[in-house]
This record gives structure tokens, sequence and C-alpha cells, in this order.
């Protein structure tokens, strides 16, 4: 069958593999950087261990040709560390490997996926009193080295509830409950047994560029430079952002809801009810604590900032209901109204504007505003008409009183540059709003922070603004590079970071979203991530409790009924 590989057309041989092919095409290099991970065929990612034409699929008279090598029409897309699918397929071999090393080293170890801080990946190790970061690292550069082919095994999905329960694996056996496919697929090494929601890379040689330190409780894992994937990237602890999440992982077990299969069961019993009440409840009592905090300091203005869908819009309101009740007379400004006119955002290599790009908004401007309101001085403030794309002047002027508080929202609202140089570091406090979901699928898969947030710009483009799927996903990816360089460096600057997630929103969520998931194609460019989503989401019991959810939660700003858009 003729291929075409990244441009280049290629002749496939029976039982030839992806990889075979690419060896031949003297397309691999061993530089994490240039070598494929995996690759895209018809809007779908496979592991370079597929065969595009099977021997047994030849016959006299025809060919034929596999599903995916016929939706593609023979094009076929290398991936990289630089793609997102290439980098996510680079974690996945990872974990395996890290999890085969701790089971060799420590047999009865339990090691749990916590959370991404920064370039590192932290994972919790218990019942190892002998725990030796350094160990395991040696062990992992063995498991490197041997180069183990990573091949998915089929077997039925109750054969492979059966090995979890035998081997004690509750947390898996507990998940694979509540899966409806008879199919299940895994990757196997000796009595070894793992699998994952995405492809992996051909072999555990690949896990090339990488690094382990020590951390309380276990160990950090970390990546390769998004930059330069062939160096280690630079590590830095976020004892905030950790704190924040690992208090996040405390209320979950306090709730009884660690897991996907913990939700479901109190979905399935009706206790949902309740976890919506506390989750709620911690939530305002934490506004009361920012409200206190401000107070406390004489604080002026509150820089509210966040990545997309954390809930800004609803933590400024909640915040200024918390200030009101402590006699407070806040003022919610936006820092959208400071937005430059969109003719006027240059235009960058890729040939598309930068809308996440510090430089959209005039950042010289609110630093002269802010410091003349601090002077008591009145200000004229702008406002952005974001349907003809530049900014007016209304007449909507500003001056702060004794009892004054602004909150100042926005993404970029924690940049340095907004401040003037000579203004009291006193006056201002810093809010940093994420989600920073501590739910697990069990205890090998985790559910990134940025998936929920996903969930939630999905539900709020096509519930408020009539955005398909298709195009909020075609934006995630620039959003998300956004975010690395604008948002995610200042996060650790907080004064406090307020944990925007609830427990419960998955289940609610999978309700408004999964019809609008399933509704995506193969002709999607998009269909390969939507599946990721919807792989996770089948695990997940919908609830049909919006009836609970408070018209002022953060929750009610997604799925629709926030009392803080009424007019």
């Amino acid at each position: 069958m003729k291929l075409t590989v990244d441009g280049l057309e290629y002749v496939a041989k029976p039982d030839q593999s992806l990889l075979d092919i690419i060896r031949e095409m003297g397309l691999v290099s061993q530089k994490l950087s240039a070598d494929p991970l995996v690759a895209k065929l018809a809007g779908e990612i496979f592991t370079l261990n597929y065969v595009p034409v099977r021997q047994k699929d030849v016959q006299p008279v025809r060919t034929s040709i596999r599903r995916a090598m016929e939706a593609s029409g023979g094009k076929v897309q290398l991936i990289r560390y630089s793609d997102p699918a290439g980098k996510d397929a680079y974690v996945r071999t990872a974990q395996f490997v890290l999890f085969l090393a701790i089971r060799n080293l420590w047999p009865k170890a339990q090691a749990k996926m916590n959370c991404t801080v920064g370039a590192g990946l932290y994972i919790e190790v218990e019942n190892a009193e002998d725990f030796d970061a350094l160990r395991l690292k040696e062990e992992v550069k063995r498991i490197v080295a041997e180069d183990i082919p990573l091949r998915r095994q089929a077997v039925s999905t109750q054969e492979a509830l059966d090995y979890y329960v035998a081997t004690g694996q509750d947390d898996k056996a507990r998940l694979l409950q509540w899966r409806d496919a008879k199919r299940f697929e895994w990757y196997v090494h000796g009595d070894f047994h793992e699998y994952y929601y995405g492809e992996m890379a051909p072999s555990t040689g690949y896990l090339r560029v990488w690094d382990i330190v020590s951390a309380k409780g276990g160990f950090m894992f970390i990546f390769p430079d998004d930059q330069n994937p062939d160096r280690v990237a630079d590590y830095h602890e976020m004892p905030h952002y950790f704190g924040v999440f690992s208090e996040g992982k405390r209320w979950g077990k306090l709730m009884e809801c660690e897991t996907v299969a913990d939700l479901n069961e109190l979905v399935r019993t009706g206790r949902i009810r309740e976890l919506i009440r506390v989750n709620e409840a911690l939530h305002e009592r934490k506004y009361a604590q920012v409200a206190d905090m401000v107070c406390q300091r004489g604080a002026k203005a509150v820089m509210l900032a966040g990545p997309s869908s954390s809930g800004k819009t609803t933590s400024g309101n909640r915040l200024a209901t918390q200030l009101r009740a402590s006699g407070k007379k806040p003022i919610l400004m936006s820092l959208d109204d400071y937005y430059i006119d969109r003719d006027l955002i240059p235009v960058g290599p890729d040939g598309k504007q930068d809308f996440e790009h510090i430089n959209t908004l005039e950042t010289d401007l609110f630093a002269r505003h802010l410091q003349a309101l601090f002077a008591g001085e009145e200000v004229e403030l702008p406002s952005f008409n974001f349907k003809k794309g530049c900014r007016e002047w209304l007449g909507h002027k500003l001056r702060l009183h004794k009892d004054s508080v602004i909150i100042v929202e926005g993404l970029h609202a924690l940049n340095p540059v907004l401040l003037p140089k000579e203004l009291d570091a006193s006056l201002v406090f810093k809010l940093y709003v994420s989600p920073l979901l501590a739910l697990n699928l069990d205890d090998h898969n985790r559910i990134p922070t940025s998936y929920l947030r996903l969930l939630r710009r999905i539900v709020r483009d096509y519930e408020s603004r009539g955005t398909s799927v298709q195009r909020t996903m075609d934006m995630w990816n620039s959003v998300r590079q956004g975010e690395k360089k604008w948002i995610f460096p200042y996060q650790e600057n907080a004064d406090m970071i307020f944990n925007s997630s609830t427990l419960y929103e998955l289940a609610v969520l999978k309700k408004h979203i999964f019809p609008l998931l399933t509704a995506v194609g193969p002709e999607d460019a998009c269909y390969d991530d939507v599946r990721g989503i919807v792989k996770i989401l089948n695990y997940v019991l919908e609830a049909d409790v919006d009836d609970e959810i408070p018209p002022t939660s953060l929750v009610r700003e997604f799925i629709g009924g926030n009392s803080f858009y009424r007019k």
C-alpha cells in the first residue's frame, strides 16, 4: 500500500509497523526533539507499533486496508514531543516505567499519582519504609535501557476486573465495575499489567530525557523542557500551589470522594447532594477568609487572576459580597476593558494574532489609572466593545472613597507590569483562582486540572455563546500555550491561591456535555482529543442534581443560572 508519511511517499509491506517504516525512511535520530512518538491517521492518534497492512488481510484478489488507513487515504502525520499529543504519549510512557520500577523495588508499596507542579509530576509512595529516590532513578534507567516494547493486549473487562481483584488493586477494580464496554486493553510486561487512556511511545527506550528528585512523601518526576525537549526542564518548588492542592486532597479524603468510583457511589446513593452542600460551604468560607485578609491588610485593590474557565467572574462577585458584609464598598473592574483595538494586535510568526499576549492590554494606561485612583483622583474608565473590537469611552468615571476596594479581574491580573513601581505593595492583595481538581480515576490515572477547565469552557461556550465543540477545541491549544507563558509563572506570587474546583461537578457537567462530545465525528480535527475526554466520562455516573446547586455557585457560571449574570 502506498503511504504518504509527513509528505514523503512510501510503499508499505504487509506486517510492517509504522516504526519499521519510519526507520527505513531514516526518520529516527535518537533525539527526543526530532523522533516521532505517535502518529495521526484521519484525526486519530495511533501507536507507532500500528501495522497499516497485515499479512492476513492480503487476499489473492485484493488487499483489505485497515479502517484508519482507508479513512486517511494513506496519509500519516508523525507526532513529536512538541505536539501536545506527543507530550501526552511521553508522559504515559513515563508513568508505565515509574510504576513498573516501584513494583520491582517495593512490591508492597502503594504509589499514587498526585499533581503536576510546574515541570514536575509529584507521585506519592506509601508502605515503602526504605523508599529511596536514587534507587528508583537507577531502576528507571535500567528499564529504559532494556527498551521494553509497549504493545496493548485486548482482554475482556471481566478478566481485567478479576485480575485487579486478585492482586489487591481495589482502586482499579472499583473503577472497572462502572465500565459498560466488554472489551478492555492493557499493557503487559511479565506479571505487570497497566492501562492508560491514550497511546504511549513504542518502547521504554523512548524515555530519554527526565530526572527524579526526592520530595516529601514520594518523589518528583521532571519532564523535558517544552522549548528544548533534549534537555531536562528547570524545576522550581511551588510550596504555595502544592499546599493548596494537598488541602484539596485532604478534603476529598474527608468527604469520601478521592476517585471517580467514590463519586459514582455518592451519585448512586443520592449522597452527592450532601457533597454539593459541603463543597459550596467550603467555598463560601474561603471567600470570607479572603475578605478578612483584604480588610486586615487595608488593601485598596484585589488583583484577581487565573487561567481560562477558572471561575474568575463568579469569584469576583462572591468576594464582593463578602466585602460588603465586612462594611466595604467593592467595585468590580475588568482588565478586558484595557484591551487595545483588535486591528492593532500584531500578527505572530504563525500568521495569527495572539490574543493571550500581555501586549494585548494597554498596561501603561491601567497602571496610571490605578495610581491616580489610589491618590484620590477621579478617573474615566474605558469600556471594550467586543462586537466592534475596539475600546470606547462612555463617560464611566470612578473615584475611590474611604471604604472602597477595587476588584480587578483578568487573565493577566498578577503580571507585575500592571502595577506602578512606586505603588505601596501593601495596598494590593493578589488572588489566584484555579480549579485544582483533586480527583483521580484510580491511583495511577489522574484527571489533569486543565481537563476540568476544558469541560467547563466547552459547556459555557455552547450554552451561552453558541460556540461548537470543534471551535472551542480548536482554540484550546493556543489558550494553553498563552497560560503557560503569561499566567502560570506568576501564580506562586499570589497572597492566596483559591481552589475553585468542586468534587461533584464532573457528574453534573456530563449531562450537559456528553451529547455534544459524542456528536463529534472522525472527520473533525479534534476527534482524537474528544475521544480522550469521552473515555474518561464513560466511567462517570451522570447526576441530575442541578436543583441542588446554589445560584451563586462557581459551577453555575458554566451550566447557567448564575444569579450574578441576571440583569
